[in-house]
């Protein structure tokens, strides 16, 4: 590059924010440049990228559109800053620099992407350098959060460190023409990590692995945020012993498909679901399944088979070779969180399975596999993890000092939060034992090294058995003069819908759910707010009823009908006769149990007392006969819902809502009496599941119709773990909509618990910037219309 200079007619300084380091961001900007024959330079600056650049001002006017407009695919471009240049005199052509380090603020970590179109071509073609190399990437695509020690993303900076680029790979990554120009894990068969079985290295490890899986066998692999289970989704000894191994009786298993040929054989798929399969994100998709061309074991008798295409060149590998399903499933035994770490896979996984089949690239960061599903015509996360995490979201309220947030219990997530951006790290678990725990702080360590976030306040969920709480408490003694913020369950999960929308005023929020602790000590989880970013009114609920055994109501959905239909909450006259039709459900119950739990109710002992919609989905699908065990979490619920998805257009129960103790309250007593009613009159199962489900939605546009009369707001947020729920959420959302409402749902952010810590951050944030400490009930009025 000549090093001869010029004068500029004008010279800018930008800076870009976002996602752009890892993401092939620095060669395109070069290529822009380049095109439009401008002079300067670029380099990353801690989390963004900074150009300085020069020549003619219209071509630098087209500079600065082009940067959104052309952008790689994964990039995200956030804030473009465009400062003038007096005075400056750049050198002809245009180089990228070293990068350097910068303030903390804005970095963004680029998520790991699915393996390019361009390296699959080079991958399976005979005269390529890197043909059936395993680890084959580009500046487009491959490994970035799992392998990322700290910002700025430079190889140096990753665990790509330790394989000193041959000079073949050397000679790419110098090049600007090249499009692995500055691609941080950038390898080949030479310089690059390899494959491992045993003793066996390189392609005769891979086709070891590709053997035992032919043969009917399963074999552990190591994937990109961690290891797998792998086996022919084809043959049913094959799944049950994955099964066995995870510890996994019921609950559905994710399949691998070469291509989305074999996905369209497998599910009914709208375009939607097929640019999610497509997309860099490449997650799980959920789908309605077509056919048995998998083995019965692989949805558990669920109607919907989760997809997902092959996203490293190691699964493409495995999928050409073996040509068809496999059940790709996260190494995580008996809930506990994947394993990442070389020798503890072999140690664990191979005396479990017919080999393991491992490499010599660290995985620093644990990252499990992203699952979608299309609702209405909207994309929707149900876990947000590999491909989506840890790209920040927005903060509608700056945070005045960095703040943490812990989440729950279920379906573990923390948030870091700093001046207007949440950082939403993966999905971890369910936060229950010491070793999930331990593995939520790393995580969380990591992410707070990399981000330079050091929280000055923490926010945590108000129950105060839940280890994230009992978290919260150790790290606020470590934070002089911060402040421990608890957040309502369900304020947290409104608030982190509306703060991904950008809403601006208060929402109507039905937050429908399990469980979560209310500010009146009662459990809720069929509520309706009126919801701020920095507080909350309760305006509905559900009825109450109790839960005989607690925890074990919530394992065994039988025990919940009884609940219901002996102790729940009653007024009106639909409540009259529950207990005599209870006898159908009483014959299917152990008469011991039957004593018991009708005894706990009686006299109220390990009952707590709950307006939960998640649990009165159960006890119907006990009522229905449809499920007396939950053998996973919502699997009752799933069940019901397959039912009700048999009678489409079915109409409602009856129903009933009456003011109590200045709440609207949906009378649940007066639905199952209709319910039971209807089922002893010989109504098929499907019909009276539809009904209920109808019930649910009609109920819902009920009451946000007062609400909206009473206080004038006429946006409605969704969220709760009951809106995984496809059947009901699409019909509420059209009714909603037909009734005049703007309603809107969770689809960067899970609307189940894995949302509960961004929810956390908007209110703490929300709540730092006002400097007030609410009370216990943290009344929230809203503006009149």
């Amino acid at each position: 590059m000549s090093e001869t200079t010029a004068a500029a007619d004008a010279a800018w300084r930008v800076e870009v924010r976002g996602v752009v380091q890892g993401v092939g961001f620095r060669p395109f900007v070069y290529r822009l440049a380049t095109h439009l024959g401008l002079r300067g330079d670029v380099r990353n600056a801690g989390g963004h990228v900074t150009i300085t650049v020069a020549g003619a001002s219209s071509q630098l006017e087209a500079f600065v559109t082009g940067l959104r407009a052309g952008k790689p695919e994964a990039a995200v471009v956030g804030d473009v800053a465009v400062t003038p240049v007096h005075g400056l005199t750049a050198p002809a052509g245009f180089r990228v620099l070293e990068s350097v380090g910068a303030a903390a603020h804005h970095r963004e970590i680029p998520p790991d992407l699915r393996t390019c179109v361009d390296c699959v071509r080079e991958l399976f073609d005979p005269v390529d350098r890197r043909h059936r190399y395993p680890f084959i990437t580009c500046t487009a695509c491959g490994p970035r959060a799992t392998i990322i020690e700290t910002l700025p993303y430079d190889r140096m900076r990753t665990t790509m460190r330790h394989f000193p680029m041959c000079a073949g790979c050397a000679r790419e990554y110098r090049d600007p023409a090249d499009r692995r120009f500055h691609a941080e894990p950038i390898a080949c068969p030479e310089c690059g990590p390899r494959l491992r079985w045993g003793p066996v290295t390189g392609e005769k490890a891979l086709l070891c692995a590709v053997a035992v899986i032919s043969a009917g066998g399963v074999a552990a692999v190591k994937g990109l945020g961690g290891y797998q289970l792998v086996c022919d989704a084809t043959r049913e000894g094959a799944v049950t012993r994955v099964r066995e191994v995870k510890g996994r009786p019921a609950k559905p298993l994710a399949v691998m498909v070469p291509g989305l040929d074999w996905a369209r054989r497998l599910a009914r798929l709208t375009p939607q679901d097929e640019r999610l399969l497509n997309g860099t994100a490449a997650p799980i998709v959920l789908a309605p399944a077509l056919g048995s061309c998998v083995a019965n074991g692989v949805r558990g008798g669920l109607p919907d088979i989760g997809l997902f295409l092959p996203y490293t060149p190691l699964h493409h590998l495995l999928l050409a070779t073996l040509g068809g399903p496999l059940v790709v499933t996260s190494a995580n035994l008996a809930d506990s969180p994947m394993l990442t770490d070389d020798d503890e896979a072999i140690a664990v996984l191979g005396p479990l399975t017919d080999g393991v089949l491992t490499h010599d690239r660290v995985i620093l960061n644990r990252y499990d596999d992203s699952v979608s599903r299309v609702v209405a015509g909207r994309t929707t996360l149900i876990r947000r993890a590999r491909g989506h995490a840890p790209g920040a979201l927005p903060l509608p309220v700056a945070a005045a000092e960095p703040l943490l947030a812990l989440g729950a219990q279920l379906k573990s997530t923390f948030t870091l939060a700093s001046e207007n951006l949440a950082v939403l790290g993966p999905h971890i678990g369910d936060l229950e034992d010491a070793e999930t725990l331990a593995a939520f702080e790393t995580a969380l360590a990591r992410l707070e090294t990399v981000h330079d976030i050091r929280p000055r306040h923490v926010a945590h969920d108000l129950h105060p058995a839940y280890l994230s709480t009992a978290l919260a408490r150790t790290i606020a003694r470590r934070l002089p003069g911060g402040r421990r913020l608890a957040v309502q369950h369900h304020h947290a999960h409104i608030a982190a819908v509306a703060a991904e929308h950008g809403l601006t005023g208060p929402v109507l929020g039905v937050a429908y759910d399990g469980l979560g602790l209310g500010d009146d000590g009662t459990f809720w989880g069929g509520e309706l707010l009126l919801a701020g970013y920095s507080g909350y009114r309760r305006l509905a609920r559900f009825s109450r009823a109790p839960m005989p055994g607690g925890a074990a109501a919530v394992r065994r959905p039988v025990r919940m009908a009884l609940g219901y239909l002996f102790g729940a909450e009653r007024f009106g006259a639909g409540a009259d006769g529950l207990p005599e039709l209870a006898g159908g459900l009483m014959r299917r119950v152990p008469p011991r149990e039957a004593e018991l739990t009708l005894r706990m109710i009686d006299r109220g002992v390990n009952s707590p007392t709950m307006s939960s919609a998640g649990r009165l989905f159960d006890a119907v699908a006990a009522l229905l006969s449809l499920c007396d065990v939950n053998r996973f979490e919502g699997e009752a619920a799933m069940r019901l819902e397959q039912a009700a998805a048999t009678h489409p257009g079915t109409e409602p129960l009856a129903w009933r809502v009456e003011r109590r103790e200045g709440l609207w309250v949906y009378d649940t007593a007066t639905t199952l009496h209709d319910l039971l009613t209807a089922l002893a009159d010989g109504e098929p199962v499907g019909r009276v599941a539809a009904a209920f489900h109808a019930t649910i939605a009609a109920v819902t546009v009920l009451l946000c119709e007062r609400a909206a009369q009473e206080t004038g707001v006429s946006v409605v947020c969704l969220s709760g773990g009951v809106f995984q729920n496809r059947l009901l959420t699409a019909e509420l959302l059209g009714r909603l909509e037909q009734a005049g409402f703007d309603a809107r749902i969770g689809e960067r952010v899970p609307v189940n618990d894995g949302g509960i810590s961004y929810g956390q951050a908007v209110v703490g944030a929300a709540r730092l910037a006002s400097s007030e400490r609410p009370p216990r009930h943290q009344a929230f009025v809203a503006r009149s219309r």
